[in-house]
């Protein structure tokens, strides 16, 4: 059966189960995951299976406020070209906070002749998957996400905490692991697990994490990077949609407030051979990792620093590193110690992996994705040492080692020497290009702090 017809398929059975659907959106992530797209109406549905649709190519070469960049000709110079966006299989669903039924689905784009599209960061990912599914190699991966939630009013975000009892005054502290915080919330958790079952997105542990207001929700590992990706995307937008229909904000900036901690994305990887065995696994029960994970680490560790512009991608991000808050500022390792960079979490022989822990919640899953597989790969192919272990229990003494300012991690990007090979020459210079100009387009503009530091004083 040919796409075309698979696809057909796919939306006469989900019609039959939502007959009253009357919206379609389709969705595609940008260069910083911001999910952007158009609507179409019934009558266009079997259209957008059948051939796909027209779409702006620059479109996922956007800011975060949503603009072209002037250093780019596409968009601006170029007569805006569309490309053709496709289907991505498997992802129509329901949009169940739709005022209107409505149903959503995910897309990948192409060139009018059919090759994929360099930019495109499900294309990038591709991309850097591909040399290890050479090797007979399978990811199994899986996201952990961060974010606030937000009460309404005023004209600076307010962290959404319960009450003191008995009055209208906040609860203070950071409450870490609280089940009556997370209890709080419940009417927002119940509606947003509804949501998750709806559209496929395997949501698991819930925490409270380490400031008020702030939420920790797990997804459950699966044996394709892409689709660990699209499952992180689509929580991030059900989280949003969710909060606003209970008088709630959400946010994944990586530091939206300066006195609590930041958002993070955590990305859990193990690798399957052909057989199914997991060669991250320790083959010695008195090694805590096997050669192979070793050797994987070393190459994340290497390619750490060339990365950060990828894991930190805004200007938001860089607030986020500061010593004492667990979160890296050196490309160390170790074995159930939440210090380091890339930790190897306690679990059964079978399910060892790699915990990569640099990453904030603002950064692209798909492009944070490809770079941490780039890395893999990068090691075993090299055999690379990733240095001293950090044993449990371990005081780490913090030593900056990470390029922790924006514009430094993008010198050590345009350096760098291993991501291009898996991302592509092409779209690791139009990356650098784009997060350059926002750079200077931030820091060209006069924020309130520089009035409050020096308008009088100076």
């Amino acid at each position: 059966m040919s796409d075309s017809n698979a696809g057909q398929r796919e939306l006469q059975q989900y019609l039959k189960r939502h007959p009253q659907t009357e919206w379609l959106e389709l969705l595609q992530p940008d260069m910083l995951g911001i999910l952007r797209g158009k609507r179409v109406v019934e009558h266009e549905f079997a259209g957008v299976f059948a051939r796909g649709v027209n779409y702006c190519g620059a479109a996922v070469l956007l800011d975060a406020k949503g603009s072209t960049f002037d250093e780019l000709a596409q968009g601006s110079r170029d007569g805006d070209p569309d490309v053709v966006a496709t289907v991505v299989p498997g992802s129509l669903a329901p949009v169940p906070w739709a005022p209107v039924p409505s149903a959503q689905l995910l897309l990948t784009l192409a060139e009018p002749e059919g090759t994929p599209h360099y930019t495109d960061p499900r294309v990038v990912l591709r991309n850097a998957m591909r040399p290890l599914s050479e090797m007979g190699l399978t990811a199994v991966t899986a996201t952990e996400l961060e974010f606030y939630l937000l009460d309404h009013g005023g004209e600076r975000p307010v962290p959404h905490v319960g009450l003191m009892p008995g009055t209208h005054r906040r609860q203070i502290g950071t409450q870490y692991a609280s089940p009556q915080e997370v209890e709080d919330i419940n009417p927002f958790l119940r509606e947003l697990y509804a949501v998750c079952a709806a559209q496929n997105i395997p949501v698991g542990a819930t925490l409270k994490e380490f400031a008020p207001g702030q939420i920790e929700v797990n997804l459950h590992h699966v044996a394709n990077a892409e689709l660990a990706c699209d499952h992180a995307v689509l929580l991030k937008r059900a989280v949003k949609a969710v909060a606003l229909r209970h008088n709630l904000g959400a946010t994944f900036m990586a530091k939206p407030f300066a006195e609590y901690a930041g958002c993070s994305l955590h990305v859990h990887v193990s690798l399957l051979d052909a057989q199914g065995h997991n060669v991250f696994a320790p083959t010695d029960s008195r090694q805590p990792c096997s050669d192979t994970l070793r050797h994987a680490i070393g190459g994340l560790a290497t390619t750490m620093a060339e990365s950060m512009a990828i894991f930190a991608p805004t200007a938001n991000s860089y607030r986020r590193y500061r010593p004492g808050l667990f979160v890296p500022l050196a490309p160390n390792w170790g074995v159930n110690h939440r210090g380091v960079a890339l930790r190897i979490p306690l679990s059964a022989a079978e399910d060892t992996r790699v915990e990569h822990r640099p990453g904030g919640a603002d950064g692209n899953p798909y492009l944070v994705m490809a770079a941490i597989l780039a890395g893999i790969h990068h090691g075993l192919t090299t055999r690379r040492e990733p240095g001293p272990m950090t044993l449990p229990g371990t005081e780490i003494v913090e030593k900056i080692e990470l390029p922790l300012r924006w514009e430094a991690a993008l010198d050590a990007f345009d350096a760098g020497t291993v991501l291009p090979r898996y991302l592509g020459e092409r779209y690791h210079k139009l990356y650098a290009a784009c997060r350059r100009e926002e750079c200077a387009r931030f820091h060209a503009e006069i924020s309130d702090r520089d009035y409050e530091w020096y308008l009088r004083a100076i």
